[in-house]
């Protein structure tokens, strides 16, 4: 049986204060690239960090033509630099892999071959328990309120997501929080993209804080939240159809060998 290539893959890797991981994060997603033969880059998107981070990453950068590096003087949050990321971005899939080094890339490659038939890979976190109690409770929460507004059944919204590149570029993204995983999976799913969740386990993080646990990003998710909640039920921008799909993505190829137009 022929096996077919896999497509080429962005990582990018948002980092805010992250000199003790940063490091560590990048030599571990490009050893990851080699073991699962994937021709990747890694874009460390350097969020206003106070500390050694743009000074490391420039670093990598000089001594591995795989990585390059994105500046924001000031924080402006995970979703932006995601979005950033995505737009400078010549590769065929792309993901977020922080910078805090919790996330082992070789777990979330490990169902990277499905990007051959399927435009969005969602994985979730099978080892919960490497997270505190609190945090179990706050995304037992947020999976139900999500869930339940959406008509959307997902295990996980907040994981290493890996897109299709081209589906990408027919979206507009609203939140530059931690909500940009979110209303980026919704407004997929509901235009009847093709996804497949998987389960992967995350490594205990040993340096630093979660960015996520804070007032300030439970306002920037409320606001998310409301705006996505605004465009579904009201102004109902964001409906179920099949009939906007890019035709470079793999639901569209799909939907045209079984005959449908």
């Amino acid at each position: 049986m022929e096996t077919r290539s896999l497509p080429s893959l962005t990582v990018v890797m948002p980092c805010l204060n992250e000199e003790k991981n940063l490091e560590q994060a990048v030599r571990a997603t490009l050893s990851a690239f080699g073991r699962s033969r994937i021709d990747g880059e890694i874009i460390v998107v350097n969020d206003g960090s106070r500390d050694r981070t743009f000074e490391i990453a420039e670093s990598l950068s000089r001594l591995d033509k795989r990585v390059r590096v994105l500046n924001h003087a000031e924080p402006q949050g995970i979703g932006a630099s995601f979005w950033g990321g995505v737009q400078a971005s010549h590769m065929d899939y792309v993901t977020m892999i922080p910078g805090d080094n919790e996330n082992a890339p070789e777990e979330v490659f490990t169902y990277y071959y499905l990007a051959n038939d399927l435009d969005i890979i969602v994985p979730f976190v099978q080892n919960i328990e490497v997270r505190s109690r609190m945090r179990r409770v706050i995304s037992s929460c947020y999976r139900f309120i999500v869930n339940f507004s959406f008509g959307t059944n997902l295990n996980y919204t907040n994981g290493a997501v890996i897109y299709n590149s081209r589906v990408l570029k027919d979206i507009k993204l609203y939140s530059k929080g931690f909500f940009y995983q979110t209303e980026l999976l919704i407004r997929l799913i509901r235009l009847g993209y093709l996804y497949a969740e998987v389960p992967y386990f995350l490594k205990p993080r040993h340096e630093g804080k979660t960015k996520a646990l804070s007032f300030k990003s439970f306002y920037v998710v409320m606001r998310g939240y409301l705006k996505l909640m605004w465009d579904v039920h009201v102004l109902r921008k964001i409906g179920q159809s099949n009939l906007l799909l890019h035709p470079q993505s793999a639901t569209y190829r799909r939907t045209q060998a079984l005959g449908h137009s």
